[in-house]
């Protein structure tokens, strides 16, 4: 069996426990109103402006036998650079307070999740970080390009317009960011770095959920309820 299936078996439950929370499938079946979706831009703006960062320290940390590695590392980088200001493009489209999300803080979940990011890339391994990006681009790959339509067919716009952007782009080209992930993580064969990505995508999973848990409660009460 490659590493890439042991990594989707081995995470199956948290993933089944994931894509069960009702706001998720609520977000791709009928949308959400337009103050729950700018919420999620807010906490997404939070943990995406951390993405470059995060994967620059995981190269930092990779020992001379990990130049392939810290080479992906590089191109994620790359892919990655900017994204954090189409989410705050897509707020200000929307009517949102860009600059306030800016400047602000990211709500527990969030932090918590970019934390535990942190300490596994520092403190456990850098190959850490790859168990966060296939939390967060394998659930782009299944879920964001149906929840733009729903969700933009819900307020009014058009999945291409204005609010969009980070939400359906992400999911078209994360598609070939996954397909780059296969061939990554099948070509480590360390013990040490395997349990890292399964451990870490195993507590993503858990954390980003709570993301998306905490935004639905927050909304619950509205009218236009999430």
């Amino acid at each position: 069996m490659s590493f890439y299936r042991h990594l989707l078996d081995a995470t199956a439950a948290e993933r089944a426990d994931f894509l069960a929370i009702p706001v998720i499938a609520q977000a791709c079946d009928r949308g959400v109103s337009r103050a729950a979706y700018v919420d999620y831009l807010s906490q997404a703006y939070h943990h995406v402006r951390h993405t470059c960062p995060l994967l620059a320290l995981a190269a930092s940390r990779c020992d001379d036998g990990q130049a392939g590695y810290r080479e992906a590392l590089f191109d994620y980088i790359a892919e990655e650079r900017g994204h954090e200001a189409w989410i705050l493009q897509d707020i200000a489209d929307l009517g949102g307070d860009a600059a306030a999300v800016r400047d602000g803080q990211a709500r527990l979940p969030c932090r918590l999740m970019v934390a535990y990011a942190y300490y596994a890339i520092e403190h456990v391994d850098p190959h850490a970080m790859l168990g966060m990006v296939h939390v967060l681009e394998g659930m782009s790959v299944a879920l964001a390009g149906q929840a733009a339509r729903a969700i933009a067919a819900r307020v009014g716009t058009g999945e291409g317009g204005g609010g969009f952007r980070y939400l359906a782009s992400h999911g078209g080209l994360d598609v070939e960011h996954v397909a780059f992930f296969e061939t990554l993580v099948d070509g480590i064969d360390d013990a040490a770095a395997r349990r890292a990505i399964v451990d870490t995508a195993g507590v993503v999973y858990r954390l980003y959920g709570d993301l998306f848990r905490e935004v639905a409660a927050r909304h619950r009460d509205e009218p236009d309820a999430a």
